[in-house]
């Protein structure tokens, strides 16, 4: 299999430097563009090109409440300005878009029967919805191009498109992939990492989820069909019985996770099976999680639920923690494999970890999933990056279904979200236990996804389509308790319960009549007429 892998991985990354070309470039010659859409090889030589754009390691989480850098993010912070050019937020989905046009306008000229022409057109199909959502995520409406562009079309003036004609057609792009992608077991071991049909739904559920809640909290547009969508795709990859949950959380991010035998992962930035067998590789544990610039918070590890599936604030197993150690004691499972603790294996030159390095660790918390020491040494980890989860999978089907009927019954509990509880090594949800203790069902919906997904670039995003980045992103920045026995020397500030104030909420700021939506980059503006800013920008 690895061999296979490794293959696999080389012809993709010679074919996707071949297809960038000639997918890119403006305008074609003839003579490269009639030799080259002539077969299938051809064709997804030109589809390799597209995987480039899934999205490697990066230090998103610190726009949210989970997560601080080394200095303040302008994001969360709510101090940015308007960026005068636009950079790869804005550019990189219109080039993933254009290389999917071009794909949909030739690949029907090579000799190839309906049917492969049907599954390569729905790869690209799929990552053109991919492009369009990351768009409407952050600007909410913008052009829609369908078809490539040279320096005279007219589209390259055309107004926005609306935010519902936009998901429109997201999601045909998606039901286009779904009915004609194969699954993932037909793609087996040589085509591991292609997007298959339940990779299509359960993007397609987390689109809807998005923008259902964004449209019940937010006030716009029809909440309930969105929300429909999304319990109905997610159902459909359970229904499908081609993805489970890997056994141990931990190992998911370390090479043990790689591969076909992990049925957990749908989608994938792949990167290699071995120090000698890759393409690509990171840095992502040295050059972020060591260095300081992405560490977790006290909101983030609050959030984690004592072993009898209370929050600390209710449960009588929580104590106030008098060392680093014990903040751990009787926690989600998760928490220990999210967090670095005393005694965790950490880097050649501190083989084993005890407390966080204050001068790089800000917060007095580090993270620890992707750690490696190998990949320390090296700085050149081959260990892939999961961007989406059958475990998402659950929680969009837990969460559209709760806020589609704002009730959800323990059955659908225990076929979501109780699974990951019992990874967790976490008492398990029901109604009667939420009622008996005071919870909030919505709450610990919320809680569970938080904690699942940690770390993995999802809590910006819920932030804003649930409307509470006004409430959560104003809080100040806290981090560990200051254990002043084991914290080496340095200067700190503290609450006055001893907790380290990483940043204060005086310096902090969300303005919800603007803040929800990201500004649009000014060249953008004065290259197109018909683009207007969004509101307070």
């Amino acid at each position: 299999m690895k061999k296979a892998f490794k293959n696999i991985l080389i012809s993709m990354g010679l074919l996707a430097g071949v297809a960038a070309c000639d997918v890119n470039r403006l305008p074609e010659t003839n003579i490269s563009d009639l030799s080259f859409w002539t077969s299938e090889s051809d064709i997804k030589a030109a589809n390799n090109y597209l995987y480039t754009f899934l999205p490697g390691f990066n230090n998103d989480d610190v726009w949210s409440d989970d997560a601080f850098g080394l200095a303040s993010n302008t994001i969360s912070d709510g101090s940015r300005l308007a960026p005068a050019t636009a950079g790869n937020d804005y550019n990189a989905p219109y080039n993933l878009i254009r290389a999917a046009n071009n794909i949909l306008e030739k690949a029907p000229r090579a000799t190839v029967s309906p049917a492969v022409l049907d599954r390569y057109l729905a790869e690209a199909r799929f990552f053109r919805g991919w492009a369009y959502f990351s768009l409407v995520q952050k600007y909410g409406s913008v052009p829609l191009i369908l078809k490539t562009l040279d320096e005279n079309s007219p589209e390259l003036t055309e107004a926005p498109a609306s935010r519902e004609t936009l998901l429109d057609q997201i999601y045909s792009d998606l039901d286009f992939a779904i009915v004609n992608l194969p699954t993932i077991t037909a793609l087996g071991n040589i085509d591991y990492g292609r997007i298959s049909k339940t990779a299509a739904q359960a993007f397609k559920a987390r689109v809807a989820l998005f923008e259902g809640t964004f449209s019940k909290f937010h006030n716009q547009g029809n909440a309930a069909a969105h929300l429909t969508l999304a319990r109905d795709a997610a159902k459909a990859v359970i229904d499908s019985k081609e993805h489970a949950l890997f056994g141990s959380y931990f190992d998911l991010f370390q090479m043990a996770g790689e591969g076909r035998q992990n049925k957990e992962n749908i989608i994938v930035k792949q990167y290699g099976v071995s120090s000698t067998e890759r393409v690509l590789t990171h840095s992502y544990y040295r050059s972020s999680l060591e260095t300081g610039n992405v560490n977790p918070t006290k909101s983030l590890a609050d959030s984690y639920l004592m072993k009898d599936g209370l929050p600390i604030t209710k449960s009588p197993l929580w104590m106030k923690p008098d060392s680093s150690q014990k903040v751990f004691k009787n926690r989600d499972a998760r928490m220990s494999a999210t967090f670095m603790k005393r005694g965790d294996p950490m880097m050649t030159t501190k083989p084993i970890f005890d407390i966080a390095n204050l001068v790089f660790n800000k917060t007095g918390y580090m993270f620890r999933k992707f750690a490696n020491i190998e990949d320390w040494n090296t700085q050149a980890s081959v260990i892939d990056r999961p961007l989406l989860r059958y475990a998402e999978v659950l929680l969009i089907f837990a969460e559209a279904t709760y806020e589609l009927n704002n009730a959800i019954t323990d059955a659908e509990l225990d076929m979501s979200v109780n699974l990951l509880r019992d990874r967790g090594q976490v008492a398990r949800l029901s109604n009667a236990f939420v009622k008996a203790n005071a919870l909030d069902m919505r709450e610990e919906i919320r809680r569970e996804r938080r904690v699942e997904l940690a770390q993995e670039g999802f809590r910006y995003w819920d932030l804003i389509r649930w409307k509470i980045a006004e409430t959560e992103l104003v809080k100040p920045v806290l981090g560990n308790f200051y254990f002043k026995t084991e914290f080496a020397a340095a200067t700190v500030n503290l609450t006055p319960d001893n907790i380290i104030l990483v940043q204060d909420a005086s310096f902090r700021k969300f303005n919800p009549a603007k803040d929800y939506l990201w500004p649009i980059p000014i060249n953008e503006i004065a290259l197109n007429p018909n683009l207007q800013q969004n509101t307070g920008w």
